[in-house]
């Protein structure tokens, strides 16, 4: 990055560091507001990184040359030992070292490492792309004058190495200020849109719902509030979706479940794909309630499939098969994807394994999961065998799926 108009010009690199975060807030607060409201975050960070990262300098150590002129030296920087007049100047030798800068010039001119004072009157210089060392030449010999080039080189590294450490660990907090700053002003941009709660369905989980595996039959059911989301002008269209909270609770009771089939192998031994997700939506059903209309909240289209619709579109869709090698998983995975349509969609892939070593095919799952086309990154890791990723809608990175792979042992 250039530093010509930086306004500390040369000084401490934490300036420089300041600096920077301030023009990284300043990107971030010139940008349109539909591009906040639809742009990848993790895309639009590393794309800052980019731009913003400090570089790291390199000098060449190995290109070390030594030259040699004659100059006028000032009476003032002779040793006390020579009998030279104050005011006036003397012709000297001056045995010139000199290092070569791969990168980051400018900031091998920050503090500490601009201007290294060794012994003597000598000093490292930058002049364009070498680092430069000039010895005065008072009477000594060729060992003492090498004996001095390589105590300058070795006094710069620990400040040099130490500049390249703050450097690095700057850079790898880029990121995670740009994403702060980010969620900031999204944050604020869906307040003051209104959006924040049009958007939500808090679907909410029954109190009176069992906790255990018994099928519970509640009186009333927690309603899904939402509202119809208002267009609002420009390119971002507020789009209903399921909180973070509520996905959570129904994963949670899709791994109870699930947990369930392990713990009672012999009640679901031979139960085919279909009869599993029924067992699954028994216990999902009665726990949550889409609005005020009765009937089901958790509908099954096809034949593994178990679906939460709005607006005859899908805000939620988990798709059972049983682990039939890495191929059909990444089928399995592109066929949930292409339900989809609106961002932010929360999904689920339950997969049941009827080989004995489960813990082969779960290490499969995270060594195949990141080759899907529409793969976005590892999320975290909420239970041994359930594992929790972000994808995008196809041709869309923008838009994203969150997906949780949850795997379950049903020998058969």
């Amino acid at each position: 990055m250039n530093y010509n108009s930086h306004p500390f010009g040369r000084g401490d690199i934490d300036d420089v560091f300041r600096y920077i975060k301030n023009k990284i807030e300043e990107h971030i607060e010139g940008e349109n507001d539909d591009y906040i409201l639809n742009v990848n975050l993790d895309d639009y960070a590393n794309h800052l990184k980019s731009q913003y990262e400090v570089t790291e300098p390199i000098i060449d150590f190995d290109s070390v040359r030594i030259d040699e002129t004659e100059r006028m030296i000032p009476a003032e920087r002779f040793p006390f030992t020579y009998g030279v007049r104050e005011g006036r100047s003397y012709k000297m030798q001056v045995i010139i070292l000199e290092l070569d800068i791969i990168q980051g010039v400018e900031e091998l001119r920050r503090h500490p490492a601009r201007q290294i004072t060794l012994s003597g009157h000598s000093r490292f210089n930058i002049e364009q792309r070498r680092l430069v060392y000039e010895y005065i030449n008072f009477d000594k010999k060729g060992e003492e004058i090498r004996r001095e080039f390589d105590n300058a080189i070795e006094s710069l590294k620990p400040n040099y190495e130490r500049l390249r450490s703050d450097i690095r660990g700057f850079n790898n907090t880029i990121i995670s200020h740009v994403q702060a700053v980010f969620k900031r002003r999204k944050d604020e941009l869906l307040k003051n849109k209104s959006i924040l709660s049009s958007i939500g369905i808090p679907l909410k989980r029954d109190k009176n719902a069992s906790q255990t595996f018994a099928v519970p039959s509640p009186q009333v059911r927690q309603p899904i509030r939402i509202e119809r989301p208002k267009v609002q002008q420009g390119g971002f269209t507020p789009e209903p979706t399921i909180d973070n909270t509520t996905y959570q609770n129904i994963l949670k009771i899709i791994n109870d479940v699930g947990k369930n089939f392990e713990r009672y192998t012999s009640l679901y031994q031979g139960k085919g794909e279909e009869d599993l997700r029924d067992h699954i939506l028994m216990f999902l059903d009665p726990n949550f309630e889409m609005g005020s209309a009765s009937g089901e909240t958790f509908n099954k289209t096809g034949k593994t499939d178990i679906l939460i619709r709005y607006d005859s579109s899908v805000l939620f869709v988990a798709e059972c098969k049983f682990w039939s090698g890495p191929k059909n998983y990444l089928k399995t995975i592109s066929q949930l994807i292409n339900y989809l349509t609106w961002r932010d969609t929360k999904t689920s892939v339950i997969i049941f394994v009827k080989q004995k070593d489960i813990s082969a095919i779960i290490e499969k799952v995270k060594e195949e999961t990141s080759k899907h086309d529409n793969f976005l990154k590892f999320c975290n890791q909420t239970d041994e065998n359930w594992f929790n990723y972000e994808f995008h809608l196809n041709g869309d990175r923008n838009r994203i799926i969150k997906m949780a792979i949850q795997l379950y042992h049903i020998p058969q």
